[in-house]
Order: structure tokens, then sequence, then C-alpha cells
């Protein structure tokens, strides 16, 4: 397993892990996150979530293969199988 991590410009923290069979995104907004709605567009995860401080708007790209994305406690998680 390889991992990296990331911290994006307002201090929210990106995790990737590399497996064998699949690889794992793992991104905090915080727990003051009211809302989110990930949507998977080809190889593009866009990511919009409403918090206390306002709206954050991102997007990562994602390498080929079927996704699932679960969001628990202000973490967004997106599998993607290979």
């Amino acid at each position: 397993m390889k991992t990296q991590q990331f911290a994006g410009e307002s201090g929210r923290f990106s995790r990737r892990y590399e497996y064998d069979d699949s690889r794992v995104l793992a991104v905090e907004l915080g727990p003051s996150v009211t809302t989110v709605d990930v949507d998977i567009v080809g190889t593009t995860a866009i990511i919009i979530a409403e918090t206390s401080d306002g709206m954050i708007e991102t997007e990562f790209e994602l390498p080929e293969g079927e996704t699932a994305v679960t969001t628990t406690n202000g973490i967004i998680t997106i599998t993607i199988e290979q």
C-alpha cells in the first residue's frame, strides 16, 4: 500500500491510498459541513459542500475505474476499483 497526504490552500487534508486492486481518496471537509453533493463526471469528482462558513467547491481528477462515494462526519471517501 502507498499513501500520500496533501493539504490544500484552505488547510483541508486529503489522503490517497493505493492498493493492488483499488485506490481510495479521502477528503476532510470538517465538522461544520451541513450538506454535501459529490458528482462523478468521467474521471472528475466534483464536490460542492455547504458549511457554516459558506460554500466549498472543488474538483479532483480520478483514475479510470468503478467508483463508490461515501460521506461520514465531514469526510468524503471515494473508492476506485481497478
